[in-house]
C-alpha cells in the first residue's frame, strides 16, 4: 500500500520541507508517502475566492490515484488520538487500497472534494497553517506505523 498527500500550495518554508522529508524517509518501508502539490487558485482584489476553491478542487481531484481510499483533512471531520489513528491505519491497510490524504487551500476544500472523500479527518479544533498540516500528517502517519509495529517512537 502506498499513500499520497495531495496538498494545495507550493514551495513550503525550508523547515517544513526538511521535516516532511525526514518523515518521508522514516515512512519509506511501512507506508511510502508521496507529496503532490497542487497550485492554489488565484486570489486577490476582484477575484472570487469560491472560484479559486473550485479550481483547486478540480486539480485535487485530478491528482487522486485510481481506486484510492480518500481522506480529506477537514476541521469538521473525525478527530483521532494516536492510538485510534493507528487502528484506522490498520483498517485502511486491510482494504488493500492506496490512500490519498487531501489538504485544501485557505477556504478549505471545494464541495466536490468533500463529496468525493471516503472519510474526513480533523487534526483538532485549531486553525493550522496549511503547510504545517503536511508535516503533522506525515508525523502522525509515522507515529501510527510505529504504534502498529511496537516501535518505541510512540510513548503514551
Amino acid at each position: 500500500m502506498k499513500a499520497r498527500l495531495v496538498a494545495v500550495g507550493e514551495r513550503p518554508p525550508g523547515w517544513v520541507a526538511e521535516g516532511f522529508a525526514d518523515y518521508l524517509k522514516r515512512l519509506s518501508r511501512e507506508l511510502p508517502l508521496e507529496l503532490v502539490e497542487v497550485p492554489p487558485g488565484l486570489r486577490g482584489k476582484g477575484r472570487d475566492p469560491l472560484r479559486a476553491m473550485q479550481e483547486e478542487g478540480e486539480r485535487v481531484l485530478a491528482a487522486l490515484p485510481k481506486h484510492a481510499w480518500v481522506v480529506a483533512l477537514d476541521g469538521r471531520g473525525r478527530a483521532y488520538d494516536s492510538g485510534q489513528l493507528a487502528q484506522r491505519l490498520a483498517a485502511w491497510r486491510q482494504q488493500g487500497r492506496d490512500l490519498a490524504f487531501l489538504v485544501g487551500g485557505p477556504e478549505g476544500h471545494a464541495p466536490a472534494v468533500l463529496q468525493r472523500a471516503d472519510e474526513h479527518w480533523s487534526l483538532g479544533p485549531l486553525t493550522l497553517p496549511h503547510m504545517l498540516v503536511r508535516l503533522l500528517v506525515a508525523e502522525q502517519l509515522y507515529r501510527a506505523c510505529s504504534i502498529l509495529g511496537n516501535h518505541p517512537y510512540h510513548r503514551a
